[in-house]
């Protein structure tokens, strides 16, 4: 498979180096309105996972500064986009038209309007359409998942999942919400496909939080309102411009025990009711490449990504944007009605 990728900042980055250590696949072309990344210089690439930039030969790879260039590229198959959250819809959809696979990172797009217009191209175009929601193949989250299907954790009584950072300052476009949707989306949005995942779509949602972008704080405390078990929590965001650390988290209580995760230093673990404990947690894998895996394996069967469904996707920025709705109207209910047809 020929590949091209679409932006070389953080993700950018962290996607090329997924997949350049997979046999098989051809970095054919980039592209980057950064003419020192376009060589090769990725030194002042930095991210929230403590990654940081290397150099990189790009002298055998087709050089872009125009997204709309290597979509049109003939010589790709797929093309893997990790650009401002705006620029998802309009690119994947001309790339899906032009007969490629497309990866595009998150969010899936802005609007639930735009995630199912690619999707719509995508069944069209007969080609793969996934969106990078890399929890779905992180040992901890994926255990948690199995933990529940497997029905020794009995009926869900209550459930948190918590994702938070400082505003990331390595681009000035994740400050406008018009270009990232902001701290909410750049970051809860994983939680919010964590607990569609685990639950399916919530009944109603309540939200509050407070906003001030400049200062680099977006942040929002979410209750999914499901009947039968009661309310998740959602919350998270961005704190402040700054040193503040990365975390993410859960618990959930069950009628069988507790399960939790922290990258704080708790391992996913299971606490039976009867006082023993088990940890959850498999071997250690990088999540990104096993989602990008994941998705070639679609990309060369021609079958549908099962696993992380553009569809669920698109459910997810919708029920984002329910929550932004909620706070900016006081903590409000807001009524779902979503449902979700793979």
């Amino acid at each position: 498979m020929n590949v091209g990728v679409l932006g070389l900042g953080f993700m950018g980055s962290t996607h090329l180096r997924a997949w350049l250590g997979i046999p098989g696949v051809r970095l054919c072309a980039v592209m980057d309105q950064n003419p020192k990344r376009l060589s090769g210089d990725l030194s002042d690439v930095i991210g929230n996972l403590g990654s940081g930039g290397e150099r990189m030969d790009f002298s055998q790879v087709r050089q872009y500064l125009r997204p709309e260039e290597i979509v049109r590229d003939p010589g790709l198959d797929i093309v893997d986009i990790c650009l401002p959250t705006n620029l998802h819809a309009p690119l994947a959809i001309e790339a899906l038209q032009a007969g490629k696979h497309v990866l595009v990172e998150k969010p899936m797009a802005l609007t639930g309007e735009e995630c199912d217009r690619m999707i719509a191209a995508a069944k069209d175009a007969g080609r793969v359409l996934m969106t990078a929601q890399v929890l779905r193949f992180h040992p901890a989250y994926e255990a948690l998942f199995a933990l529940m299907d497997s029905g020794k954790f009995g009926p869900i009584r209550y459930a948190v999942f918590r994702r938070r950072c400082a505003a990331p300052t390595w681009g000035p476009w994740e400050f406008d919400p018009s270009q990232s949707g902001g701290g909410v989306f750049d970051l809860v949005i994983h939680d919010v496909d964590a607990c569609l995942h685990a639950f399916g779509p919530p009944q109603a949602i309540r939200a509050g939080g407070y906003e001030a972008m400049a200062r680099g704080i977006d942040t929002i405390v979410s209750n999914f309102e499901y009947p039968g078990f009661g309310l998740v929590l959602i919350t998270g965001g961005w704190h402040h411009i700054g040193a503040y650390p990365f975390s993410m988290e859960y618990t959930v209580v069950a009628d069988g025990g507790t399960a939790e995760f922290s990258t704080l230093g708790r391992p996913a673990t299971v606490y039976w009711a009867d006082g023993t404990q088990e940890t959850l947690e498999g071997a250690e894998v990088d999540w990104y490449r096993a989602e990008i895996e994941y998705f070639l394996q679609c990309c060369a069967n021609g079958s549908h990504p099962d696993r992380c469904p553009p569809e669920e996707s698109a459910a997810a920025v919708k029920l984002t944007r329910m929550m932004l709705e909620s706070r900016a109207k006081q903590g409000e209910r807001i009524a779902c009605g979503l449902t979700v047809a793979v």
